[in-house]
């Protein structure tokens, strides 16, 4: 990949590389809307998309074109040669291409999977953050928290500052100072503070009182003050405290409790496909009160922690409704879900053969005091986007 990487054009801007098992899409969302408010051109990179390839490359907040990403493509294939590339390392090429053709201030690079060795590593990443250790991935990650964790640090650079988040493996940290990086830790280099109706950080310049986040959760929390660290180790793009709140509450991305307004049963789209991300999501339903019945749509991939992401949320909803994901061979059929809930000891209300189905039948049950939530996969929840449902963005200029 570097044999190719380095017959492109270069990008010559400063770069932040964020990695985690949860959290990363939203940390960069939140990097993105803080940099734009100061008046930067930004490029995002985001993987995996919710309904068009566009929305994993965009510049200055909106989604690259068909044109655009077309024409990149066609010049990586150019100057490849015979060496062969993986769909992520040369989806990650082009999006590398296209932010240096448009001459972005700053690019922000989600990792696809682990770090180390992932594509987006091909860059030197001016700072590097790992919001986040779960044991998603085990198959290609390794066995256990402390092995993912060094994975996830192979991100991090001599002499460079390490973000490392809240919810993270120790090894993490060792990894840091082994490769002679700059670690700046949570809870120790910076903090954060969830005061009720706002929030506070505390980092290298001072203690903040800041707006929540437009993304919903307080989760959300500390992945923006992941965000708010990495900014303050990146003196030469200095944000103003106007920037940081206004870029705080002008973040958008689909399918982070998502909540989709209007008549009717409330409708949230959560992409949560682990047993980590499974667990906020229950304490974020548990702390948005709402009076009626919550109502699951879950249609999830057969490689990820089915048992564990059940488990998490056996006691949270009212009503199953089980989609299969069979437009994708690695997808779960309703009937393998159905016999882990009844596992559980829960029986599932109805199996149907796609999320779109699952979600419709939902919906005809639900009355207008119940909420509907959609999860278990960036698939799922990009099947009810994809249908026509939200009417809102994914991130970018358009998501329908």
């Amino acid at each position: 990949m570097r044999s190719v990487y380095e017959r492109l054009p270069g990008l010559g801007c400063p770069v932040i590389t964020v990695a985690g098992t949860n959290g990363k899409g939203s940390t960069c969302a939140l990097l993105e809307s803080i940099y734009r408010a100061g008046g930067l051109r930004t490029g995002a990179y985001f993987s995996p998309h919710l309904v068009h390839y566009n929305e994993r490359v965009r510049v200055a907040g909106e989604d690259a074109s068909d044109a655009v990403l077309c024409a990149a493509f066609a010049a990586v294939e150019a100057v490849r040669g015979d060496v062969p590339l993986t769909y992520f390392e040369f989806g990650t090429l082009v999006a590398l291409m296209v932010f240096a053709q448009a001459r972005v201030d700053v690019a922000i690079l989600e990792v696809g999977l682990g770090g180390r060795l992932d594509a987006v590593n091909i860059v030197d990443p001016d700072v590097a953050v790992v919001v986040s250790v779960g044991t998603d991935h085990k198959d290609w990650l390794g066995p256990d928290r402390e092995t993912i964790g060094r994975e996830k640090a192979g991100i991090f650079r001599a002499q460079r500052p390490a973000v490392i988040g809240f919810d993270v493996s120790d090894s993490v940290l060792g990894e840091a100072e082994r490769r002679g990086a700059r670690p700046l830790v949570g809870g120790r280099d910076f903090r954060y503070e969830d005061r009720g109706t706002a929030w506070r950080y505390a980092g290298v310049h001072g203690v903040r009182d800041l707006p929540y986040p437009a993304l919903r959760g307080r989760y959300q929390l500390a992945n923006a003050a992941c965000a708010l660290a990495a900014v303050e180790a990146l003196p030469a793009l200095a944000m103003t405290a106007r920037d940081i709140r206004a870029g705080l509450q002008a973040v958008r991305l689909a399918g982070r409790f998502q909540t989709i307004p209007g008549k009717g049963p409330r409708v949230v789209l959560d992409v949560a496909h682990n047993a980590e991300a499974a667990q906020i999501l229950a304490r974020t339903l548990a702390e948005q009160a709402h009076p009626g019945r919550t109502l699951a749509v879950m249609g999830m991939l057969s490689d990820k922690p089915i048992a564990e992401v059940c488990a998490a949320l056996a006691g949270v909803f009212d009503g199953w409704y089980l989609a299969s994901l069979d437009d994708d061979p690695r997808g779960a059929s309703a009937s393998s879900l159905a016999a882990t809930l009844q596992g559980l000891g829960i029986q599932p209300q109805g199996m149907y053969d796609d999320p779109h189905q699952a979600f419709t039948a939902a919906l005809r049950h639900a009355g207008p005091e119940d909420r509907v939530v959609v999860f278990g996969s960036f698939k799922t929840v990009g099947a009810i986007l994809a249908a026509g449902f939200g009417g809102g963005e994914a991130g970018g200029s358009r998501v329908l």
